[in-house]
């Protein structure tokens, strides 16, 4: 669970920090990127909470 939430904020401390490139740049690679990592943090997110709903099955 602690390893869920620290991926998923390290995530979207990442992707964060991607856009905030972009917005200083203007390079569209960091745009790119910090999509990328949004969609994983997602993933990540919906992994923690099939892992929780499932541990409250179980």
């Amino acid at each position: 669970m602690l390893l869920f939430r620290w991926l998923a904020s390290l995530l979207l401390l990442a992707s964060a920090v991607s856009m905030v490139l972009y917005l200083a740049t203007g390079k569209v690679q960091y745009r790119r990127w910090a999509f990328i990592i949004f969609k994983w943090t997602v993933v990540a997110g919906l992994a923690f909470f099939a892992v929780l709903f499932f541990s409250h099955l179980v």
